[in-house]
């Protein structure tokens, strides 16, 4: 079982490549983050993510419940809660985290044994088209999360490994190919 970090730009599709894998392989399994940002249309509470308020979600970190966490785009809570790691060891299962720049820090320091992935989108005007397509922030909140993608591509040398996400399919083989060449050198 190796938990797996994917990061990058809000856009990038980490979302569509978890779902591939998910779709395609049986040995993986992804944590569902705890957020205070109100759901989109169609999300599930338990499903998509981990609803909860400002005061849940602070308890959860002042309890130690949390693998990781972080404030983005300076407005909502997100993070790990340290169950979704233990859930997935009891599966056997790999364990993908979904998460930002600042969370794949904290998991970097907390489990160096982590696998740390950053997707970059094929170029920074595809990833605003991706955003702006998505119809699911206002012109501020797009603004705020290119701001945030330009910062965290410049530090996506932190990771161990880089990956372009021109083509879905490419990609999540290159994700899987990466993961089992991580487990052969254990």
């Amino acid at each position: 079982m190796s938990l797996i970090v994917l990061a990058g730009p809000a856009g990038v599709g980490k979302g569509s490549i978890v779902r591939w894998i998910l779709e395609n392989r049986n040995d993986f399994t992804v944590s569902v983050s705890a957020t205070t940002r109100d759901p989109r249309p169609g999300e599930v509470d338990g499903v998509h993510y981990h609803f909860v308020t400002n005061d849940q979600f602070e308890n959860l970190m002042a309890e130690g419940r949390m693998l990781e966490w972080a404030k983005v785009h300076g407005a909502n809570y997100y993070g790990t809660m340290r169950a979704e790691l233990e859930r997935a060891e009891a599966e056997d299962k790999h364990l993908l985290l979904e998460i930002d720049l600042q969370g794949a820090r904290q998991v970097a320091h907390l489990m160096p044994n982590a696998i740390q992935i950053f997707i970059h989108p094929p170029s920074f005007e595809e990833l605003e088209r991706r955003l702006r397509s998505r119809a699911t922030e206002t012109e501020s909140q797009i603004q705020t999360r290119l701001e945030t993608a330009r910062m965290e591509l410049a530090n996506a040398g932190e990771f161990q490994y880089q990956v372009i996400n021109e083509n879905l399919e490419q990609c999540a083989l290159e994700i899987l190919g990466l993961v089992r060449s991580h487990e052969g050198q254990k």
